[in-house]
């Protein structure tokens, strides 16, 4: 006797993807929030052929992942019609931030399209190689940029930890649904 099998009642049916699907997709997927910040030469030499100021960029990302831990490499990517790509692209160290569940001003602020984002979140400092440092954070690591993948209208950034700051215990700064929440706070 030949047994058949039958579709099962809970298949959902597969729909091509579209921009509005896929966005919709992507929101039901919990993200930590993290800020990533970076500082590059400039590329306009100041008046009488001096070096210009370095350029400063920071952005929230939810796109932080781990990559390897041998070696230790992690990514994020940015929109290249970002505001923050231009420093991205020629920068060769940025710092990652991992937010705390108190610090939805630092990635609203980080978020915010046409504004100066360091003038208006003010609780940074000059580190290493420049890069600017926030803090209050769960925890930052300096990295120094060793891969950029285009990816669509996106970059994929790959880069190597060359130090880590532990700010302390607490509950992260999560994206949901569109909003920032904390891991395992009511809906």
């Amino acid at each position: 006797m030949t047994t058949v099998e039958r579709p099962s009642a809970d298949i959902v049916e597969l729909r091509p993807v579209n921009a509005d699907l896929f966005r919709a997709l992507l929101r039901r997927q919990a993200s930590s929030v993290t800020v990533v910040t970076a500082v590059a030469r400039a590329t306009e030499p100041a008046c009488l052929g001096g070096v210009g100021a370095p350029s400063r960029a920071g952005f929230t990302a939810t796109s932080f992942t781990s990559v390897s831990l041998d070696p230790p490499l992690v990514s994020f990517c940015l929109g290249t019609a970002s505001s923050s790509w231009p420093v991205l692209a020629r920068a060769e160290h940025v710092a990652v931030h991992l937010l705390g569940a108190g610090q939805r001003e630092a990635a609203t602020v980080f978020a915010t399209s046409g504004i100066d984002r360091f003038a208006a979140y003010p609780d940074w400092t000059s580190g290493p190689f420049g890069v600017p440092l926030l803090g209050g954070v769960l925890a930052r690591l300096l990295c120094r940029v060793v891969h950029r993948v285009p990816a669509g209208d996106h970059t994929l950034v790959i880069a190597e930890p060359l130090a880590l700051g532990d700010g302390g215990d607490g509950a992260p700064l999560v994206h949901h649904r569109g909003r920032y929440t904390t891991a395992g706070s009511p809906r």
